[in-house]
């Protein structure tokens, strides 16, 4: 069943907005698991400063989800109420080099074209961005990393909208980052983020670059519709040992299956819904609960309603 249309209204409150609205737009063609319901709306800014507009112009009433590349997220079989905004365009995907050693990117960029990008330019800092899916606004939020490394080494500052459309510059400061989190209002919409390398050896990260991209896909099932990591590693504990050793390696809910090759992984093997994929990664906590006494929290975001 659809949403109703309310995009009528949203143009008529925002009549000189420039980026695209699109009523009950299909999310399982824009996310790794290939899964879930319609957004009632997906709006694609043209840029910083229409999404500004839109945003101030915006009901306060109607919910804001953000989408990037749609590597770490469920959307739930019923779909997604409200506004989903999805940054995409020159605009939020471009990367220039700025001075002393300094990247800025769009938060639409991919990690790995930052990662290419650094090298190119041959700085070093940035190679393990090569071995994290989605893009730059998702490594923001959820502090990435991998390999060695994490967001917080090298992000000197972001910008963001905010609900009320007010843009705002975060220092490193600001972010408060801790493991695969930060503190800035899950309502601010980041749009670009400087980031700091250091002089290096273009063929060195080249190397790095490479070995990031084997042991990836030595190690994970990157070929597989996956949403990344699923769950956060807990004090004292790493996520697949917890759950391979309560005995969830393979385990299975209707399409969905917990990955053979890496048992953090949840796999939609074909025909899998969002239930299917969410109930799976339940059943895992409770498991790991029940064995080992960790609690697993989700590393994955999940957004919308169930059907």
């Amino acid at each position: 069943m659809p949403f109703p249309d309310i995009t009528p209204a949203l143009h008529a409150a925002a009549p000189e907005l420039r980026g695209r609205l699109v009523a009950n737009q299909e999310m399982a063609g824009l996310t790794w698991f290939r899964v879930g319901g319609p957004a009632q709306v997906l709006f694609t800014p043209a840029d910083e400063a229409d999404l500004a507009y839109f945003l101030s112009r915006l009901p306060a009433e109607i919910p804001v989800t953000v989408v990037g590349l749609g590597s770490n997220l469920i959307v739930r079989d019923g779909g997604i109420p409200g506004v989903v905004i999805r940054l995409g365009g020159k605009a939020f995907g471009e990367i220039v080099r700025e001075e002393g050693d300094r990247l800025r990117a769009g938060t639409a960029t991919p990690d790995v074209k930052l990662a290419r990008a650094a090298a190119d330019a041959s700085l070093d800092g940035l190679a393990f961005y090569r071995g994290i899916p989605g893009c730059i606004g998702g490594a923001l939020r959820m502090n990435a990393g991998a390999h060695g490394g994490e967001t917080t080494d090298v992000l000197v500052e972001a910008r963001g909208v905010t609900r009320a459309g007010e843009i705002i510059a975060f220092s490193h400061a600001d972010m408060g980052f801790s493991y695969r989190n930060s503190t800035v209002p899950s309502d601010v919409i980041f749009t670009s983020a400087l980031f700091q390398g250091r002089p290096g050896d273009q063929a060195a990260i080249l190397a790095e670059m490479d070995r990031v991209t084997s042991a990836r896909e030595a190690a994970q099932p990157i070929k597989e519709r996956t949403g990344g990591s699923t769950f956060k590693n807990p004090e004292g504990g790493k996520a697949w040992q917890l759950i391979d050793a309560a005995g969830c390696r393979g385990l299975r809910i209707g399409g969905a299956q917990v990955s053979e090759m890496h048992c953090n992984f949840l796999i939609n093997t074909g025909g899998a819904s969002a239930a299917d994929i969410e109930g799976l990664g339940e059943e895992v906590r409770r498991r790991v609960k029940d064995n080992s006494g960790y609690e697993l929290h989700w590393e994955i975001k999940r957004f919308g309603v169930a059907a």
